[in-house]
């Protein structure tokens, strides 16, 4: 049985990245993060290893000692817990130092450097997960109309002017006018503060930046998406085809369709 790292964050995509190798007959050797990654992980793998974010050297050594030579990354860090599980160990606190700035996008890819500095390539597991990958065109809910695929035109050309300054993953929009980008706050964030801003009816927008490395931060949707769209009242979410992952697809489009919500894939 072929073996493979995984460096599990919080939400379901670990989990999903586990069971779709088990299917594949790829043992999984994980690096999860205390007060981040799911429990149920455990299950679905031959060995792990917790430890506090930051921890870049154990990190290593787990993987070192397995034999693993190839690791996928899957799931995200909160930055409203970083103050209370943020342990940098020297090896980060180096790789940090030489990085200049401290986007999510410059500490992943540093920590990427850190592992194939080492001999561990970097991959990316959405070869793991047929059919996660964003269909062009209305995948749930009604089509959009044309007022609507004129805010989705807007949302995605803001995401691709801001995304070298590393904001704008997630855009929303109404009638013609922006009304919130996504910053330091995040996707759930940023959509709750254009409902409170333009009320029911929003276009939002989840995108990748120019540049972005997919294997490790690709952009994503899922159950919790569409129920924080159902809630504020959206009406569209508009993701890139081939690009954007649907976590869970089934049950993510056939909860838009049952809350109305159209998910349309952009080209």
């Amino acid at each position: 049985m072929t073996k493979l790292g995984l460096i599990a964050g919080n939400g379901s995509f670990p989990l999903l990245v586990a069971q779709a190798a088990a299917r594949h007959q790829i043992e999984i050797i994980a690096v999860a993060h205390l007060n981040e990654t799911d429990r149920a992980l455990e299950r679905w793998c031959a060995r792990i290893t917790w430890i506090k974010v930051g921890e870049l050297q154990r990190m290593i050594e787990a993987f070192r000692s397995a034999g693993i030579t190839r690791v996928a990354m899957a799931g995200g860090i909160s930055r409203a817990r970083l103050q209370d599980s943020f342990a940098p160990d020297q090896r980060a606190l180096k790789m940090l130092a030489a990085l200049g700035k401290f986007s999510d996008d410059a500490v992943l890819r540093g920590v990427a450097g850190e592992l194939e500095a080492d001999g561990i390539a970097v991959i990316d597991p959405i070869y793991l997960l047929e059919g996660a990958l964003a269909d062009q065109g209305t995948m749930a809910g009604p089509p959009p109309t044309d007022a609507q695929l004129k805010d989705l035109a807007l949302a995605f050309a803001v995401t691709r002017s801001l995304g070298p300054y590393d904001i704008g993953q997630a855009v929303a929009v109404r009638d013609g006018v922006v009304a919130a980008v996504e910053a330091v706050e995040g996707t759930d964030a940023a959509i709750r503060r254009a409902a409170s801003l333009c009320g029911r009816g929003l276009i939002v927008v989840k995108a990748a930046k120019a540049g972005q490395d997919l294997r490790f931060d690709r952009p994503a949707i899922g159950p919790g998406t569409i129920k924080l769209l159902a809630e504020t009242g959206a009406a569209v979410l508009g993701v890139e085809a081939g690009r954007t992952m649907i976590l869970e697809r089934q049950h993510t489009l056939e909860l838009a369709n049952a809350h109305a919500i159209t998910v349309h894939g952009h080209a």
